[in-house]
């Protein structure tokens, strides 16, 4: 091939590097991503936390019960875990390198309850990232099952919630995932958010899995009588949150307790169009019987919201693609949200951007 006959739209040298940079960046994210969760197996995290002040890489090597030959490659781990944003590297006293916490590495801690290991840990376990490499596959597929997805594909034809029923460790870290996440948004969200609970009496906190959602909103409002919803072997034994918490085992699908209001945390984006609907019928019900008119509050990704920088936006845009390849589900924007409202029988919504890449929406009868 002439070289010169290969254009990249502008070829000075330049913006040929740039080019080729972009790519390798993209190929090599995967790398970035699986140092982060070695760090988090090896206990870096807990390591570098617990140490009184910045920790040397000698010391990190004895603290983490290395062999002290791993301490050159240790130091290289080091060096692309903290320039991903997750350690501070200090240089004194001594010009010798030290390591502490940011923000970010500290959200990797298994004591914190807003840990977000385990939900990394989840996302690259190769129960996830396996059904990946098949996905050029199902696209060239003319299985025209909606049902169908490439983890299903890849997992013997059981979809997600199917699978987990079957690997008691997966399911473990997948649970744990979402009850650290709920720990924090539910504290962001009765901070923030507050005028969304107001004046509610009753709550439903459908597919609340342990509860953690719903006793931070019962904590926060005591006079409030909050029910969590699932199936029977996630609530099977589970109790207290006080006086104004209770378990009910049971089916979304079926139906849902009545309430001045229904909470769907990270639920929508799991579905079809079609069982959104199907799910937001069943709330509408709920929120309507005895001639009261309550509200549906969820909370889940808008796309489109022009206030994210590209790098929030992108983060949205991979939990789709995550949602096509492991769900049959999907991230939406405000129109496709207000299409499912207004097809299950509510009347009007409102959008509050409140919570980062995810908002809070009220939905009215």
């Amino acid at each position: 091939m002439d070289m010169d006959s290969v254009s990249t739209g502008d070829n000075n040298t330049s913006s040929l590097l740039e080019a080729q940079s972009h790519v390798w960046h993209h190929a090599f994210n995967f790398v970035t991503s699986m140092s982060i969760k070695c760090a988090v197996q090896l206990g870096l995290p807990e390591a570098v936390g617990a140490h009184a002040g910045p920790i040397s890489l000698p010391d990190l090597v004895s603290s983490l019960g290395l062999p002290p030959s791993k301490a050159p490659y240790l130091h290289r781990l080091l060096r692309l875990v903290a320039h991903s944003g997750f350690l501070t590297l200090h240089n004194k006293p001594n010009d010798v390198e030290r390591y502490s916490l940011t923000p970010a590495g500290r959200l990797l801690l298994s004591d914190n309850p807003y840990n977000a290991g385990s939900l990394l840990l989840a996302v690259l376990d190769p129960v996830l990232t396996e059904p990946f490499h098949h996905m050029s596959a199902w696209f060239r597929s003319e299985e025209d099952d909606k049902d169908t997805t490439t983890f299903s594909a890849t997992h013997g034809g059981m979809m997600a919630w199917e699978y987990m029923a079957t690997d008691a460790a997966f399911s473990d870290l997948f649970n744990d995932a979402m009850a650290r996440d709920s720990c924090m948004i539910a504290e962001l969200v009765v901070k923030e958010g507050r005028s969304a609970f107001e004046g509610v009496g009753s709550l439903v906190d459908v597919a609340g899995g342990t509860g953690n959602m719903a006793k931070a909103v019962a904590k926060a409002f005591p006079g409030m009588t909050c029910t969590v919803l699932d199936l029977p072997h996630v609530v099977s034994g589970l109790e207290g949150g006080g006086n104004n918490v209770k378990y009910v085992a049971g089916d979304m699908f079926e139906s849902i307790p009545a309430a001045d209001a229904v909470l769907l945390k990270w639920i929508m984006h799991d579905w079809d169009d079609e069982k959104c609907v199907e799910i937001l019928r069943k709330c509408r019900t709920a929120v309507t019987g005895g001639g009261k008119a309550g509200q549906v509050i969820i909370i889940d990704m808008v796309l489109g919201n022009q206030s994210l920088d590209a790098k929030l936006q992108g983060v949205q845009y991979a939990f789709d693609m995550e949602m096509m390849v492991s769900l049959t589900g999907k991230e939406r924007n405000e129109e496709e949200f207000a299409k499912l409202f207004f097809d299950a029988g509510f009347s009007s919504y409102h959008i509050n951007p409140i919570l980062g890449t995810r908002a809070l929406i009220q939905v009215y009868p």
